[in-house]
């Protein structure tokens, strides 16, 4: 293979040292996190459903949900980059338990809120509690899969959000189903049961879970072997174009605009989820049928999102694959101004939420690629805490929004441009395809 050759290969080119390896791990490591990510975007926004009779119990309007949905975020910003420096110092492992324990006992906690200041105060220790999970699992995957599989890996391990919110919807709307019992209301149930599992994971991740292949047991000498100096071989050929320290990604200007398109992207995203069982509830559907019909979307966004970054890493095209996702997202949301039809509007729905599901895989490949170490630690956490500020902007613009026209679909008009921007900028970045060009025998080379 040529130094300039892109690292594309048929799977008969691959040897079988390298298959066995890729396999076994992937078998050890994605069904966990998958699981443990699975916990923690359901009680990020299970809050949508319980809103369906939280908000009359507790008098929320609109614009107060919507504030006290997205402030997750600000608590989420401001511990991120510390907490991801944690990770990378401490190890996965413990650092991953404690935020699963943490963020579980407070989504617990919200079944207690009782108006508004609690409410907003909840939601904002439950962001301080997840900082770190995302970015650090992000993180995490670059310790034990090689560049040429993280688009594929990143798009099944992110199948946990459509998966959660599938699920999420049918199990949280037939909680609601339930009433009240034990002296609780049916949504302060929803908020203790689901919170459960983020409790239990916490004490399996410390016991499961294996910081890095060094570390693996379960793995071979000889698989340890290979996959360490492959990984080892990568760094130091990334390391070669560019070598940036903490410092430096801080301030690097293309870091600050993939922030800027994961701002959009959120912005976009989060405005829907949250909002998509109220706009559902709108067309004179029950509780049960909305959990159905809110769950369409996202198993539509799971396939997507592992066929579009499985066509990412065959072709080792990023940056194109990412905004096509964010044009496709755009286009779903803003048709829905001139939909009255709910048929309609939910195909239309289901389709922005395809391009939704495809855009993470591809993107996260864009800023792995160029970062390593430290710097890999910082500038992930920088652009997920940045970016997920967006999480509470879209929550926030459709809770107004519909308190002053009466209106979903101007709303989801609105939050469309965030992911229109981060379309256009993704299209015009650009990416430096020699990160991605790793020179045959490179691995052989650094161990000798």
């Amino acid at each position: 293979m040529a130094a300039d050759t892109p690292f594309i290969r048929s799977a008969s080119a691959i040897e079988p040292i390298e298959q066995e390896t890729m396999r076994r791990v992937a078998r050890r490591l994605i069904p966990l996190l998958m699981v443990s990510y699975f916990a923690a975007y359901l009680d990020r926004v299970n809050v949508g459903f319980a809103a369906l009779t939280m908000n009359k119990a507790l008098g929320f309007s609109s614009a107060i949900f919507g504030i006290g949905s997205g402030i997750f975020f600000l608590g989420y910003f401001l511990f991120e980059i510390p907490s991801n420096l944690i990770l990378s110092k401490v190890g996965a492992r413990r650092w991953i338990a404690r935020i699963l324990l943490t963020w579980g006992v407070i989504s617990g906690a919200t079944a207690f809120i009782t108006g508004t200041w609690s409410f907003l105060g909840i939601r904002f220790l439950l962001g301080l509690a997840e900082a770190g999970f995302y970015p650090g699992i992000i993180l995490y995957l670059t310790w034990w899969f090689p560049s040429a599989y993280r688009s594929r890996i990143i798009g099944i391990f992110m199948t946990a959000i459509p998966i959660s919110i599938v699920t999420g919807s049918l199990i949280s709307s037939q909680i609601l189903r339930l009433g009240d019992w034990g002296g609780l209301a049916a949504w302060q149930w929803l908020f203790i049961l689901e919170a459960l599992p983020a409790v239990i994971l916490g004490f399996v991740v410390m016991y499961y879970l294996t910081d890095g292949p060094e570390q693996a047991h379960w793995l071979t000498d000889e698989q340890k072997t290979w996959l360490t100096r492959r990984l080892a071989a990568e760094r130091a050929h990334r390391e070669t174009i560019h070598d940036f320290s903490l410092g430096q990604t801080m301030v690097n200007p293309r870091v600050w605009l993939l922030t800027l398109v994961y701002f959009g992207q959120n912005m976009t995203g989060y405005g829907l989820v949250i909002f998509l069982p109220q706009i559902v509830n709108r067309f004179g559907v029950g509780v049960g049928l909305n959990g159905v019909i809110s769950a369409l979307p996202f198993a539509a966004g799971a396939v997507a999102m592992v066929l579009w970054g499985l066509h990412s890493d065959r072709t080792g095209e990023r940056n194109l694959h990412a905004a096509a996702a964010c044009f496709l997202t755009f286009a779903g949301l803003a048709v829905c101004i001139f939909l009255d039809n709910p048929v309609l509007m939910m195909v239309a729905i289901i389709l922005s939420q395809m391009g939704q599901a495809a855009i993470a895989p591809t993107f996260w490949t864009l800023p792995t690629a160029m970062l390593s170490g430290t710097a890999a630690a910082g500038g992930i956490a920088l652009i997920n805490a940045v970016g997920n500020l967006g999480g509470f902007l879209g929550p926030f613009m459709m809770g107004a929004i519909k308190d002053a026209t009466g209106s979903f679909s101007i709303g989801l008009l609105s939050i469309s441009m965030g992911v229109l921007v981060s379309g256009i900028v993704l299209a015009a970045l650009g990416h430096d395809r020699r990160l991605e060009n790793v020179p045959q025998g490179a691995d052989r080379a650094l161990a000798e």
